[in-house]
């Protein structure tokens, strides 16, 4: 990887970043961007199951303080967080913007504005552009950022997913994308469809992460800032009850991307949107429960990574009835 600037500009630079941003379009008519193909036409505004249509919709963007401290570094990440997903997780700490698609379709955006978004960010400090919850819209960040790159775009690009992805938008993605953050949810199908509405998330996640992997994960590349400049970092949130089955994902990992894979092992679950409501979901993660996850990432001789303090559930709870500010109570 050329260390003066971040991959996609090598693509920018021979013209092939436009070329990957039309195939990735045409993956919206009739729309297979992600695992549930909904083949609809998103270019001729007919709804997907994601309630998104031609446009990228962006709820928030911000400098987040909150993220693994490689990512956020002294000035932040360059947070892009869009609207609706392609999940129904009934613990959703983002509900008000991943869940409320009648209010969301309101903030879309055009590709030149979310290249301007980009260009904020990095005129503010961000270390990098964090595209939180992209799957759904991988054609038109591609496009917004082949406009960016144009214009002075020298950040990496985090690509910041609940791992329920096409694999074939993922190939497309081959030299696009510096660092990969996908979640690891669930090892189990019935946990999968029950509380996030997908069905087979652990082959369909698995697979994901494992092409993510081969694309950056040799390559754990730290800049002089202190800052990730590409690899990949696997989240897993705790949640009450084993319902997430983590030692069964934990070993996954072990097993198939090697013990140096970085983690991050969350303990901010709470009962958010409709979680109270679910016995099984309908309390924070207790203690004893978060330190048997860590006692099995400890087994299974994992070297590098991140676990949160039990109080993360209060730290990390976002408020996006503020758009501009959703962390604010956290700096």
């Amino acid at each position: 990887m050329p260390t003066e600037y971040p991959s996609y500009m090598a693509l920018h630079e021979r013209g092939e970043l436009t070329e990957r941003a039309s195939a990735l379009e045409a993956l919206l008519a009739p729309c297979v961007a992600c695992p549930h193909k909904c083949r609809v036409d998103r270019l001729k505004e007919e709804i997907a199951r994601c309630y998104a249509g031609s446009l990228p919709i962006v709820s928030s963007y911000t400098l987040h303080h909150g993220e693994e401290p490689l990512l956020s570094g002294e000035r932040g990440a360059g947070n892009i967080f869009f609207g609706n997903c392609n999940m129904r997780c009934v613990y959703c700490q983002n509900h008000l913007i991943s869940q409320n698609w009648r209010v969301e379709r309101s903030n879309t955006v055009t590709a030149e504005r979310l290249a301007g978004i980009m260009l904020e960010l990095q005129s503010r400090g961000a270390h990098n552009i964090g595209l939180v919850s992209p799957s759904h819209f991988v054609p038109q960040i591609v496009k917004a950022l082949s406009i960016a790159a144009a214009r002075g775009l020298k950040l990496p690009l985090i690509y910041n997913t609940n791992a329920y992805d096409s694999l074939e938008v993922l190939r497309l993605l081959d030299g696009i994308i510096d660092i990969y953050l996908p979640d690891i949810k669930y090892s189990d199908n019935e946990m999968g469809y029950r509380f996030s509405k997908v069905k087979d998330y652990p082959s369909i996640a698995r697979a994901a992460i494992k092409e993510m992997h081969r694309q950056v994960g040799r390559d754990f590349i730290v800049g002089e800032d202190a800052t990730l400049k590409r690899g990949i970092i696997v989240r897993h949130l705790v949640l009450p009850n084993d319902a997430a089955g983590s030692e069964a994902s934990l070993q996954w990992i072990r097993n198939e991307l090697g013990p140096d894979t970085a983690l991050s092992i969350m303990a901010q679950y709470y009962p958010a949107h409709k979680a109270s409501e679910i016995p099984l979901l309908s309390r924070k993660v207790g203690p004893r429960e978060y330190e048997r996850v860590v006692e099995a990432v400890e087994k299974l001789g994992f070297t590098n990574g991140w676990v949160q303090q039990s109080e993360s559930a209060e730290y990390y709870c976002p408020d996006f009835e503020n758009r501009e500010e959703p962390f604010k109570r956290h700096t």
